[in-house]
């Protein structure tokens, strides 16, 4: 099956089936991340740790159980029961007590809280959203095209899924087709998963809010947080054409939001705002993405460690990896203000293109 194909099933699922809620879209875009961060070198099986997507879908919640200023938390299920939620709301409130807002120091200061949601998160998956993924409602199961699902199920507890190795191992050329389908799916799953939302929330449908930043955008007092550690450290000037800055000028992701959820400093630079916008969601040229990567780790982890945040070089380097490599040749590659270049994707120069991925 080819990615196009693929792409295609998935949509057809997510249109076609009965959405009860936002799960499905948690666990593909996680799914979809990991296979960017962790391209196999060939179209060969690849076996997702279901923790790592566990903490991924829990990621994704993290600012989604906050409260929507006058309206208050969003609901995101038409069940009673909405067991990925309440353990993320459990895990923010332990964070809280612990005086952490951040995802990442609350994994370090309450280790048992956020070990206990991973392992709900993760019997919820098995048992609701990776088990239905792949068939739609009211018909017998069809020959599934991503995983094997046979095993999953409600009836599934933690015993079983250590017997399978407490993974989902995704059949021959899943994980480069949803690589290559990442600039296209991730946006998809945004608007569908923000459409739920609204369907689920009606005190939103009269309302003129946006709803998208909410869920999906990155708060303004973080980034801010960031701009001002990194003008100190690096001095107030744009990464891209060394213009000079100003307080409210932009935080760029180096490797585009809409291609791949890292808000990581290794994929954060300062901006000039006509870079920013000239650049919006392209890939960088290969120099870009090398200088940004070339910056002293141990500098960036101090800055991380001042301000709450984390580093995330190594899925960096990953997800940089995956999207050059499944990118398809003459794909056009943003340079400056003036322009895009079309260059080999797989320019052999290119260290992080060499550099071996750890299948976590």
């Amino acid at each position: 099956m080819d990615a196009l194909e693929l792409g295609q099933r998935i949509v057809a699922i997510l249109e076609t089936g009965r959405r009860t809620a936002t799960y499905k879209f948690a666990l593909l875009m996680s799914l979809v991340d990991y296979c960017v961060e962790n391209l196999p070198a060939e179209d060969v099986p690849l076996s997702v740790p279901l923790e790592e997507l566990g903490e991924r879908v829990i990621a994704l919640y993290w600012r989604q159980v906050l409260p929507l200023a006058g309206i208050g938390e969003l609901k995101q299920s038409s069940q009673p029961r909405v067991r990925i939620l309440a353990a993320v709301s459990r895990l923010r409130e332990s964070a809280y007590q612990a005086r952490t807002t951040s995802l990442d120091v609350a994994r370090e200061r309450v280790p048992n809280d956020y070990r206990r949601a991973v392992t709900n998160v993760v019997l919820t998956l098995v048992r609701q959203p990776l088990a239905r993924l792949q068939h739609l409602p009211g018909r017998e199961p069809g020959q599934t095209f991503l995983y094997d699902d046979s095993w999953m199920g409600e009836g599934v507890n933690q015993s079983k899924i250590d017997r399978h190795g407490a993974v989902v191992t995704l059949y021959p050329g899943v994980a480069t087709n949803l690589a290559r389908l990442s600039g296209l799916l991730r946006p998809t799953l945004e608007l569908l998963w923000v459409e739920d939302v609204v369907r689920l929330n009606a005190s939103l449908r009269n309302e003129r809010i946006d709803v998208a930043s909410h869920l999906f955008g990155q708060e303004r007092v973080g980034l801010a947080r960031v701009r001002a550690a990194y003008f100190d450290e690096f001095g107030a000037s744009c990464f891209y054409c060394g213009a000079k800055l100003d307080g409210a000028s932009p935080i760029d992701h180096l490797l585009p939001w809409s291609r791949v959820g890292l808000d990581g400093l290794a994929n954060l630079v300062p901006a000039c705002r006509p870079c920013n916008s000239s650049k919006s969601s392209a890939l960088p040229v290969h120099r870009h993405v090398t200088r940004a990567l070339d910056r002293d780790i141990a500098q960036l982890a101090r800055i991380g460690a001042e301000i709450g945040w984390p580093v995330q070089r190594e899925r960096t380097v990953g997800a940089a990896r995956g999207l050059y490599l499944s990118a398809p040749q003459g794909t056009p590659l943003w340079e400056s203000r003036s322009g895009y270049s079309v260059v080999d994707l797989r320019w052999a120069e290119t260290p992080w293109l060499m550099e071996p991925v750890s299948h976590r």
